[in-house]
């Protein structure tokens, strides 16, 4: 609701350079420790009668998890309160889709001011690592720093490292043994209140909630989905867009997300674009 025709308007006179810039990942194929589902996509040749041919696709994916960059809808997640203002799940999950929530409610796409927080440039590492979560004061100080305000109906962005982590350590994000724990770097549950005081109508992440969250809770920032009513843009590709604003020297940008328009969908995989 924060995202009105002015705010589209606003966003798009922070274009100056014409700078286009993709935030996602490839179409997830290969299987890893974070794809155990990995997508499909199978080749059909067809041949005209007259000479020449075509070439078609068949997609298919499990979106969600970790190897997707995907946009959660609003009926994607719940806790023992149900959903975004108290919306019982049992009354809006359907085997046909969602009631309530669903992702072809932003059919018009999600275009917006986004803000880019680079925390491992704040921090002066390559990624954020296992013991150093980003806390809700590290946003504040990155955000200071680097000279930029939350306004409200902003995409905040949070950059914290993954391509880097990868060079270095297992897949970001990969699936335990059985009967271990989840470990996995990213934001801290701290970070809900600058979530929820900057207004922000999407939170933009290429790592997830910092796990275990260390709560008795099912879900940490996650949760801002039914607790403040915003969508999540999952395991975006964010080294590039951090090198673009250091070297276009600004960390704001019009950001335009286009979901697939299916209806009852709890979310959709994404080709965001930062246009700078």
């Amino acid at each position: 609701n924060m995202i009105t025709p002015e705010k589209r308007a606003a966003a798009a006179r922070l274009v100056k350079s014409g700078r286009a810039v993709s935030l996602s990942r490839e179409f997830p194929k290969t299987p890893a420790a974070n794809n155990p589902t990995p997508a499909i996509h199978f080749m059909k040749r067809g041949v005209r009668e007259e000479g020449g041919g075509s070439a078609t696709d068949f997609y298919g994916i499990s979106y969600h998890g970790q190897a997707t960059t995907h946009l959660d809808a609003l009926c994607h997640v719940w806790d023992h309160n149900g959903m975004w203002n108290g919306r019982n799940a049992d009354d809006v999950i359907t085997f046909d889709g969602a009631t309530w929530g669903s992702v072809e409610h932003w059919k018009e796409g999600i275009i917006t001011r986004g803000v880019l927080l680079d925390v491992p440039k704040f921090r002066g590492q390559p990624f954020v690592k296992l013991d150093e979560p980003i806390h809700g004061w590290d946003l504040e100080d990155v955000a200071k720093a680097q000279g930029v305000t939350m306004e409200p109906g902003d995409a905040l962005i949070v950059y914290g490292g993954r391509d880097a982590w990868n060079e270095v350590n297992p897949q970001w994000g990969s699936l335990p043994e059985p009967g271990q724990p989840r470990q996995r770097a990213g934001l801290h549950a701290s970070c809900l209140k600058f979530i929820r005081e900057s207004d922000c109508s999407l939170l933009v992440w290429d790592m997830m909630d910092f796990e275990p969250n260390g709560y008795d809770i099912p879900w940490s920032v996650h949760g801002s989905i039914f607790a403040y009513g915003i969508g999540l843009l999952d395991n975006a590709l964010l080294q590039p867009l951090a090198e673009a604003c250091a070297e276009e020297g600004r960390y704001e940008f019009m950001l335009t997300v286009n979901p697939l328009r299916v209806v009852g969908g709890t979310g959709s995989p994404v080709n965001p674009i930062a246009l700078f």
